[in-house]
C-alpha cells in the first residue's frame, strides 16, 4: 500500500479528486491536475501504470506482436516526445516503457495506490463516495473515470455454435502466435487488432482465414516514405470532403482493387469509419497465407459456413469483435448511454451530475495522447475556475447542460455504436480551443510542465519502471 494516499474509512477528502485508472488517460489527467495544484488520488487495480499496454495486466487485450497504429511523431504526451531511437511505429513494450517513464519523470507514482480496485462510486450530497474492494470508503470532491474502453469483450453467438467441435475465444485472450501452430484458424473482424492477429495466423497456422462483414479502406502505414498520419497531418488545411476525394484516389493507386483478394468493396467514403492502418494483411492475402471470407452464416460441427455458401474446416475461431464500453464501478444511471456509449459534453463532462468526468471515452482519427492532454487541461481548467469562484465556471456549466456541437468535421460517420461518439480531431480541437478562449482559460504551452519533472533519464526500452508501494 502507498501510505501517502491511504484512504481512511468514512473519511472526507475535502477538495481532493479521485481518478480511476493509471493508464494513458489517467496519467494525463494526473499531470494536468498536479500542474494546477489540485489535489487528487489515483486508484489502479493493477500493480503498475500503463493500462492496456501491459500485457501482464489481467484483462488487457495486448498481444506480443502489437504495435502502435499511429506514429510516434504525433502520438506523444505534450512536452514528452518519444525517444529518437524508437521506430516510426513503436512496439507494445516500447509504449509501455514510455508510459512508465512519463509517470516517473513527472513524479506521479506517489499519487497512485496500486493493486486497488474500486468497487463502487455513489453521489453523497455534494460529494462522491468511493468504496474500494476491501471496503474502505472516502468522500471526494469529484471523480474522473479514466479506466478505459477495452476491458469487456463483445462475444457474439452464431447459429449452430453448440455443435461446433473447435475452439472459440475472444481476441482479448490471444497473446502470441504459437497458439495457431498446426491449426486452421478463422479470425472474425477486420479492425486493426483483427488484421494484426490474422497476420500472425498467416505466419503460424496451417491455413488462416479472416471473416469480414463489410468493405473497409486499408491505409498503408507509410505514404511516400512518411508515416500515414504525418502525411495526412500536413493536409489539415484542406476541407475534409476534398481530403476524402484525394485520399480515395491515392489509395486506389497505392493499394489497388481489394475485391480481387476476396474483400468486399467499401459501402462508404474513406474516413467515414475508423481507419485501418495495415498493409501487412494485404501482403498475406496476396500470397494466400490469409484467405478473405464473408460474414458467417452458421457453424456446423467441424465447419464454418459463410453467407456465400462456402464452407471451411476450422479448428480455432478468434473473435476480434471489439468491446462493450462500461464503467462497472458506477451504476449506469449516472451516465446517459446511447448505442452503448456514454453521452457526455465534449466526451468529457457529465451533463447531469456535477464533478463527474470521463477521459478516454471516445474514439478519434489520430493519436490520442496529445488529445488527452488537451482534454485534461479543459477539465482541470474548469475545476480550477470553480475552486477560485471564477465566473467562467458558471458560464461553462451552462454549456455543459445545453451545448451539443457536431464534432465530425463534416464527415458522415457510419451509424454504428462505435462511431456514435467518434470525433474528428481537427474539428474537436477547433471547437475546444474556441470554448477555452471564451472562458479565458489558457491553452497548453510548451514547457508548461517543466517544473514537475524529476529530470530522470528516460527509461530504456525493456526497462519497465516498477512501482514503489
Amino acid at each position: 500500500m502507498n501510505e501517502k494516499i491511504a484512504v481512511r474509512p468514512n473519511s472526507k477528502e475535502s477538495g481532493v479528486y479521485c481518478i480511476v485508472g493509471a493508464g494513458p488517460a489517467g496519467l494525463s489527467m494526473a499531470r494536468s491536475l498536479e500542474s494546477k495544484g489540485i489535489p487528487f488520488h489515483i486508484f489502479e487495480k493493477h500493480s503498475n501504470v500503463g493500462g492496456i499496454w501491459d500485457i501482464d495486466n489481467p484483462g488487457s487485450p495486448m498481444y506480443e506482436s502489437a504495435h502502435f497504429i499511429s506514429s510516434k511523431y504525433l502520438s506523444n504526451y505534450v512536452d514528452f516526445p518519444m525517444p529518437e531511437d524508437y521506430p516510426d511505429y513503436p512496439s507494445n513494450r516500447q509504449i509501455l516503457a514510455y508510459h512508465r517513464a512519463f509517470a516517473k519523470e513527472y513524479d506521479l507514482y506517489k499519487h497512485i495506490r496500486f493493486n486497488t480496485s474500486v468497487r463502487s462510486i455513489e453521489k453523497k450530497g455534494s460529494k462522491w463516495s468511493v468504496t474500494l474492494e476491501n471496503g474502505e470508503t472516502a468522500l471526494y470532491e469529484g471523480v474522473i473515470c479514466a479506466s478505459g474502453i477495452t476491458w469487456s469483450p463483445n462475444v457474439p453467438k452464431f447459429p449452430g455454435q453448440d455443435t461446433f467441435r473447435g475452439e472459440i475465444l475472444h481476441s482479448v485472450k490471444y497473446k502470441e502466435l504459437s497458439l495457431f501452430r498446426g491449426k486452421r484458424v478463422l479470425i472474425v473482424g477486420a479492425g486493426n487488432s483483427g488484421c494484426d492477429i490474422a497476420c500472425d495466423a498467416g505466419v503460424a497456422a496451417d491455413q488462416a482465414f479472416i471473416s469480414v462483414r463489410r468493405g473497409y479502406y486499408f491505409i498503408p502505414k507509410h505514404i511516400l516514405g512518411m508515416p500515414a498520419d504525418v502525411f495526412g497531418d500536413g493536409a489539415h488545411w484542406i476541407p475534409n470532403w476534398f481530403s476524402q476525394w484525394v485520399f480515395g484516389i491515392i489509395l486506389k493507386f497505392l493499394v489497388g482493387d481489394l475485391t480481387k483478394l476476396g474483400l468486399r468493396a467499401p459501402d462508404h467514403k474513406i474516413f467515414e469509419t475508423h481507419p485501418i492502418l495495415n498493409d501487412q494483411l494485404i501482403h498475406n492475402l496476396r500470397h494466400g497465407d490469409v484467405i478473405a471470407k464473408g460474414d458467417i452464416a452458421r457453424l456446423d460441427e467441424e465447419y464454418v459456413e459463410f453467407q456465400d455458401g462456402s464452407r471451411e474446416k476450422i479448428d480455432l475461431i478468434v473473435l476480434a469483435t471489439g468491446y462493450h464500453w462500461s464503467i462497472p464501478y458506477m451504476n449506469e444511471t449516472y451516465f446517459e448511454w446511447k448505442n452503448g456509449r456514454p453521452e457526455l459534453y465534449l466526451t468529457l463532462f457529465n451533463r447531469n451530475y456535477e464533478n463527474l468526468y470521463a477521459l478516454g471515452y471516445m474514439e478519434t482519427d489520430g493519436g490520442a495522447y496529445k488529445m488527452f492532454d488537451e482534454m485534461a487541461n479543459l477539465i482541470s481548467s474548469y475545476i480550477e475556475a470553480k475552486r477560485n469562484g471564477d465566473a467562467s465556471a458558471e458560464k461553462f456549466e451552462r454549456l455543459i447542460r445545453s451545448d451539443r456541437p457536431l464534432l465530425n468535421g463534416g464527415i458522415k460517420y457510419l451509424n454504428t455504436g462505435r462511431h456514435s461518439v467518434y470525433v474528428n480531431q481537427v474539428a474537436f480541437k477547433k471547437y475546444r480551443s474556441k470554448i477555452q478562449k471564451k472562458m479565458g482559460w489558457p491553452e497548453l504551452k510548451t514547457g508548461q510542465f517543466e517544473s514537475l519533472k524529476k529530470r530522470n533519464e528516460f527509461t530504456k526500452p525493456g526497462e519497465l519502471v516498477g512501482a514503489k508501494v
